[in-house]
């Protein structure tokens, strides 16, 4: 007794022809359905091909569709022949014509011998495992499906509309109780028999015709009525991703192929010339007694649909471009933004790049430009400076600056006179540490030597602007690290706050601060502000700041900032 393939081809006639090659030429006949629509000029030389092999023949031919009744109706024929020329067939394995046997021929005789009427076919009920992708559970049973859902997709949707709309349900032959599962199975000879010879199959073959995807229920459902042995699982290792398409085995899947232990495994890529010459050649070794186990490598599948899925955090790839709000992690590493900081003090790029070791950069959404460090105009990952550019896309420009650069922590400045765009994305990032001196901005509009209707024009329109953001930041949706303090607060008490942030940036650097950047001169600072007072401005972002003093305020009573989670 052996083991019989029916095989089913449609493209890639020459691996199809190697492979049936390879399963007669170890006693195994084959029955190939060539799909009608293979035209004659390609299917007479495969027929020609095999035709030195008296245990390869051909059964008639269908024109097949995905989804439809003609593949199983090829499966059927080929089946029959089998079953007629063939009388030392045990088992009959159904196979595609990507398939790949991934074990010794004798392997498999030896497996299937020691199980005889065993039949290894998913089958499982789907008020059990709804596991189906596409929709359609136990409709697919009770409504009709006449229509192609790949070619007449419009029809097929509203005639599915339709008998909803009117309550229309089929009645399932008595004694089935539908069952659904991969269409690749290996039925004993007894069973299969018993489901193509059965004196009912014109009644269960006209039902199952307007089933949708009957390859996958039609041998699922009927195997349940004629036999108890039933193993429900496939000896092909065929893996789906999360839309239900199967996964592709290219050269670089033979150790994962093998980890498998199964014995046959699609869909194997036309041109994975290593795996064919592998598993069809003689050098293989045999897995004697290995019971086939697809479940050793699930782990790497699971793996590769959450990275399909979900992704990399804060890696925004053109194939699976989220939805707002659907992203892993806005950002991919933490950074830090400060607000006033380069206002208040000279050079404080440059104390916090010594203080903390990090890549600190300027505005980096400033009007004229990205202020990269060191005035580079191309920056890591081909981020140019250009402000169209960047604006074009102002989160993505972000992010994309985190992912180039992971491993290594950014900081950059911000402002009201920076583009706001990026306001919502850094609050509700947890990766985000922002540190907001609020009306820190004044000192730069206070220097400017700009006549004072400019001034107190500009000085409103950036205020009301800062306002709108500190609004984003204390908003209950805020996910970043964020500290934020008046201009007066921060004067008063500097250095423990200069050390709080440095701390969030740098925990293991756990000494204390000894230098402090240097402030900028406010000689004149607090008539500024009162004079903008005066004139109807009213600058309360900057919070108390003394009135009459000139000179850097005095430490007073220590104020705790307050934080926003």
């Amino acid at each position: 007794m052996t083991v019989g393939f029916v095989m089913l081809v449609h493209t890639a006639l020459d691996r199809a022809e190697q492979v049936a090659r390879h399963w007669a030429e170890n006693g195994c006949p084959v029955v190939i359905h060539v799909d009608k629509r293979v035209k004659s000029n390609d299917y007479q030389p495969f027929v020609e091909s095999l035709a030195d092999l008296d245990n390869v023949l051909f059964s008639k031919r269908h024109a097949c569709e995905w989804g439809t009744w003609s593949l199983v109706a090829a499966s059927q024929d080929a089946s029959e022949v089998m079953l007629d020329r063939f009388a030392n067939v045990q088992h009959v394995y159904l196979a595609s014509g990507s398939c790949l046997p991934l074990r010794p021929v004798s392997d498999l005789k030896a497996y299937l011998a020691a199980r005889p009427t065993t039949n290894f076919i998913e089958s499982v009920t789907i008020e059990d495992v709804p596991w189906t992708v596409g929709g359609l559970d136990q409709e697919r049973f009770t409504l009709r499906f006449p229509f192609s859902w790949k070619t007449q997709r419009r029809m097929f949707d509203n005639y599915v509309s339709f008998q909803r709309a009117i309550g229309y349900k089929r009645k399932i032959p008595e004694g089935l109780v539908p069952h659904l599962g991969s269409q690749w199975w290996c039925l004993s000879r007894q069973t299969l028999t018993a489901i193509l010879r059965d004196k009912r199959r014109a009644a269960y073959d006209a039902y199952f015709k307007k089933v949708w995807i009957p390859d996958e229920s039609y041998y699922q459902t009927l195997v349940r009525l004629y036999s108890t042995d039933v193993e429900s699982r496939s000896l092909t290792l065929s893996k789906f991703d999360y839309q239900g398409k199967p996964h592709i085995f290219y050269d670089d899947h033979l150790q994962l192929l093998r980890r498998s232990d199964c014995f046959v495994a699609r869909k194997i890529w036309p041109r994975a010339d290593r795996l064919y010459d592998m598993f069809l050649g003689d050098g293989q070794n045999p897995m004697k007694g290995a019971e086939p186990n697809p479940g050793k490598i699930d782990r790497v599948f699971s793996k590769a649909v959450d990275r399909r899925v979900n992704g990399r955090e804060g890696l925004y790839m053109q194939s699976r471009m989220p939805a707002e709000g659907q992203e892993r992690g806005k950002t991919c590493a933490p950074y830090s933004v400060f607000e006033g900081f380069d206002d208040l003090f000279e050079d404080f790029d440059q104390w916090l790049t010594r203080t903390v070791g990090a890549r600190v950069h300027g505005h980096l959404y400033a009007p004229e430009g990205a202020q990269f460090v060191g005035g580079q105009k191309v920056y890591a990952g081909a981020l140019s400076n250009s402000p169209t550019l960047r604006d074009y896309d102002a989160l993505g420009f972000l992010t994309a600056l985190i992912w180039n650069t992971r491993g290594e922590r950014q900081c950059f400045s911000h402002g009201p006179r920076d583009t706001q765009d990026i306001s919502w994305l850094i609050a509700t990032d947890p990766n985000a540490q922002i540190s907001v001196i609020s009306g820190a901005w004044m000192v730069t509009l206070f220097r400017s030597n700009l006549d004072f209707v400019t001034v107190r024009r500009e000085a409103a329109r950036l205020q009301k602007i800062e306002a709108e953001h500190l609004e984003i930041l204390r908003s209950r949706h805020v996910k970043a690290r964020i500290r934020i303090w008046t201009m007066a607060d921060f004067i008063e008490n500097r250095m423990e706050f200069l050390q709080t942030i440095i701390d969030e940036i740098g925990p293991r650097n756990v000494r204390r601060l000894t230098e402090t950047p240097k402030m900028r001169d406010l000689t004149g600072f607090s008539k500024f502000l009162q004079d903008l007072k005066n004139k109807g401005m009213s600058p309360y972002l900057v919070g108390d700041f003394p009135t009459g003093t000139d000179s850097e305020t005095a430490p007073r009573e220590s104020k705790r900032p307050y934080l926003v989670k």
